[in-house]
């Protein structure tokens, strides 16, 4: 699907574009690696997971432009101690040169996590990856408690893989990142992939914390409802958190167009209304975009 019929689907809500919470860019050698994880798809996952995007970063943000998409994040994440640092400050750099990516940044349960994570806020960062399937750690390790108040304490958003989609993890599902929420609640909570496929659990937290959104990365499309159908009788509840319910999209690392992330969406039936707040209004008030030419 081309970028024509991208920006037709938000000219057609009356938006100024898209705000995608969601999308990956990181250092050459890391993302290859990822690549090549999701090449491996089929054995590790039971299915094909084709990249529709393998393009060159320069090429990438030029799609996102011309896609209409204003404002656009570079989610990152370590496996393993001593990363972060590094790859934070590749994400400055990056965020630097692309004044309409939000500069992210990343942490890991390590001595100095803190200390690396104030030196980002004090840089400029605006929104955080946790990423605990791939991390493999508990969010409520004691070396992280820090972290979580300091993110809580400046209000920044942390969107965090904690739902135990595509494939379980020791400290994935509600549980873990809840014990974080019990001892931080107003921290600002985005939930990737709307927490697939433990979506109510997921929604209960949104209903319990005001500051816990959900992204909608990868849900509602074809190629997860095969295997993490989004429950029919949960709609009413995703109508109802309407202003807590953020677009993202996983780019470039999806197996089918963007498109189909957006066609997704206006396919639940929840009207213009909501898919105008999902894919810009509610970002733009999280980030402060409203009228913000320069994001």
């Amino acid at each position: 699907m081309s970028a024509a019929e991208v920006r037709a689907f938000w000219q057609g809500l009356g938006l100024p574009g898209l705000i995608d919470v969601h999308t990956h860019f990181m250092p050459k050698n890391v993302l290859d690696k990822v690549w090549a994880y999701f090449d491996a798809a089929g054995p590790l996952l039971g299915r094909p997971w084709p990249i529709t995007y393998r393009e060159e970063e320069a090429r990438r943000v030029e799609l996102l432009r011309e896609f209409g998409v204003r404002a656009f994040t570079a989610m990152l994440y370590p496996h393993k101690p001593g990363m972060a640092a590094w790859l934070n400050a590749w994400a400055a750099g990056f965020a630097a040169r692309t004044p309409d990516c939000l500069h992210t940044a990343t942490f890991y349960p390590e001595p100095g996590a803190a200390g690396y994570v104030a030196r980002a806020l004090a840089d400029g960062a605006r929104v955080f990856k946790a990423h605990l399937q791939v991390g493999g750690y508990d969010p409520a390790d004691p070396l992280l408690d820090e972290v979580w108040g300091l993110l809580a304490g400046s209000g920044t958003p942390v969107v965090t893989h904690c739902g135990s989609g595509p494939a379980p993890g020791k400290h994935t599902g509600p549980g873990p990142i809840g014990a974080v929420l019990a001892r931080h609640p107003r921290l600002p909570l985005v939930v990737a992939h709307m927490g697939l496929p433990e979506y109510g659990d997921f929604l209960d937290l949104a209903e319990r914390y005001p500051q816990v959104r959900l992204d909608t990365t990868m849900a509602f499309t074809a190629f997860t409802e095969r295997d993490s159908p989004f429950p029919p009788a949960e709609l009413p509840r995703l109508r109802a958190l309407q202003g807590r319910i953020l677009l993202g999209t996983d780019f470039p690392n999806i197996p089918y167009p963007y498109a189909e992330a957006l066609d997704a969406l206006a396919g639940l039936g929840l009207g213009e209304e909501w898919l105008r707040a999902v894919c810009h209004d509610n970002a733009a008030d999280l980030f402060n975009l409203r009228g913000d030419k320069g994001v």
